[in-house]
């Protein structure tokens, strides 16, 4: 497994749902940061201004991100998110309100 793989492969859950890559978990938190940076430096000290900022500045950010992230990952296999969803319970995938008590 190469760190390619690694980063952009979609990661399955428990359920088999899509759960995003580990690139993009990695973009959200170096995205949050970088835009919090710059915001405090344009806020110069206002909480609100700056907590506007950062959703004003991160929002198409990660979107733009989240999107050319999506088009790397479309070449690789999707992986299972962590070992232990092999090992799930098959007979045990329907949710527990999905049965009426009479």
């Amino acid at each position: 497994m190469g760190v390619m793989e690694f980063l952009f492969a979609p990661r399955k859950d428990h359920r088999g749902w899509s759960t995003p890559s580990e690139a993009s978990r990695l973009f959200f938190v170096i995205a949050m940061i970088a835009s919090s940076w710059y915001s405090w430096n344009l806020a110069e000290g206002n909480v609100i201004v700056f907590l506007c900022l950062v959703m004003l500045i991160s929002t198409p950010l990660l979107s733009v991100g989240w999107w050319l992230i999506s088009l790397v990952s479309n070449g690789f296999e999707p992986r299972v998110l962590t070992e232990s969803v092999n090992h799930v319970d098959k007979s045990k995938k329907l949710p527990l309100h999905s049965f009426r008590k009479p």
